[in-house]
C-alpha cells in the first residue's frame, strides 16, 4: 500500500469493517475479461459466502477461472473543501483476494446461508427446499487482504 499511514493492518479492524459493510463486491476474469458484481454475503474464519442462482455469468466464469478478489467499503461521505483540489473522501474499506468454489453438501450450503442471513440479523433455518434446490453457494477462502482507512 502507497500511503502507509492509512492501512488498517489489525486482523480484528479489518474484520470489523467486513461486519459493518453491506455489500461485497465480487471481481472475477477469465480470458482476460474482468466482471465485478455487488452482492449480499456472509463472512466467518477466513470465508466470505455469497448466494446466487445456480447458473448465469457469475458460475460459468468460476468454473473457467476460480481466481477472484473482493471490495467491501463503509462509512463513505464526501469531505468538503474551499477548493476542489483539497476536497477528500471519508470511508473504511477492505481489498482482498481468494478462490472461489461452489458448495455442493447441503449441510455446508445451509450453514452458509445461515451466515449469509445473520449478517443481516434475519431469520436463519427452515429454507424451503424447492427455493434450496435452486441456488448455489460461492465459497471464497481468502488468500489476504488490507483494510484501508482515510478521513479520520
Amino acid at each position: 500500500m502507497r500511503k502507509k499511514e492509512k492501512e488498517i493492518q489489525d486482523r480484528a479492524e479489518i474484520e470489523a469493517v467486513i461486519q459493518k459493510a453491506d455489500i461485497c463486491r465480487l471481481g472475477l476474469s477469465v480470458d482476460n475479461h474482468p466482471y465485478i458484481v455487488p452482492l449480499n454475503f456472509g463472512f466467518q474464519g477466513n470465508c466470505l459466502y455469497f448466494h446466487t442462482g445456480r447458473e448465469g455469468k457469475k458460475i460459468d466464469m468460476i468454473r473457467r477461472n476460480r481466481r477472484v478478489c473482493f471490495e467491501l467499503e463503509v462509512g463513505c461521505e464526501v469531505i468538503r473543501a474551499e477548493t476542489p483540489c483539497k476536497w477528500s473522501m471519508r470511508y473504511e474499506s477492505v481489498v482482498g483476494y481468494g478462490t472461489a468454489s461452489l458448495l455442493t453438501d447441503p449441510e455446508e450450503k445451509e450453514r452458509a446461508l445461515d451466515l449469509i442471513m445473520s449478517h443481516y440479523s434475519g431469520p436463519r433455518g427452515d429454507y424451503r427446499r424447492e427455493a434450496f434446490d435452486r441456488i448455489a453457494i460461492i465459497r471464497v477462502d481468502i488468500e489476504r487482504m488490507t483494510g484501508r482507512r482515510s478521513g479520520d
